[in-house]
């Protein structure tokens, strides 16, 4: 690391902690003697949604936590639980070096997380996202929870 006082490129890290999900770090320049801070972020790849009408667009995480919070409004699921999910899928890609993925497959790690955490929250984010058209897609995906909720013992 170069110091940004006297251009020296060797510098000694004095003291290193998290804060906010990046490392701080304390420097001193081994010159100069002047002490400074870094800033320490990991860089995620882009990750490229492929949408149903195969238009590429990249991925907005607002937009994600923005339908979630639709499905699971008045229910008693947190915007923590919301921004949890969203991180983990942002980090099941970033961390498996995926650049592109298609919108359906966010669309059913989402559904996933849902079913889990509020069955209500689960049923309003598939009839917006599997575009129900009809009473018999709820009659459908109501139906297949009971049945997995009765084969789970639940």
């Amino acid at each position: 690391m170069r110091c940004p006082f006297c251009g020296f490129e060797d510098t000694k890290v004095m003291d290193s902690r998290s804060v906010d999900g990046r490392k701080r770090r304390r420097r001193e320049c081994t010159s100069c003697g002047k002490r400074f801070t870094t800033y320490e972020t990991i860089e995620m790849p882009v990750l490229l949604v492929v949408k149903k009408d195969n238009t590429v667009e990249i991925f907005d995480r607002n937009k994600l936590v923005q339908g979630m919070s639709v499905a699971v409004k008045k229910r008693p699921v947190s915007a923590d639980d919301i921004n949890r999910i969203v991180d983990e899928i942002e980090s099941y890609y970033g961390n498996n070096m995926i650049t592109q993925v298609t919108s359906s497959e966010i669309g059913d790690r989402v559904l996933a997380a849902l079913k889990d955490i509020d069955q209500v929250a689960y049923v309003r984010f598939a009839s917006v996202y599997k575009d129900f058209a009809d009473v018999d897609s709820f009659i459908d995906i109501i139906s297949e929870l009971k049945h997995t909720e009765s084969s789970s013992g639940n």
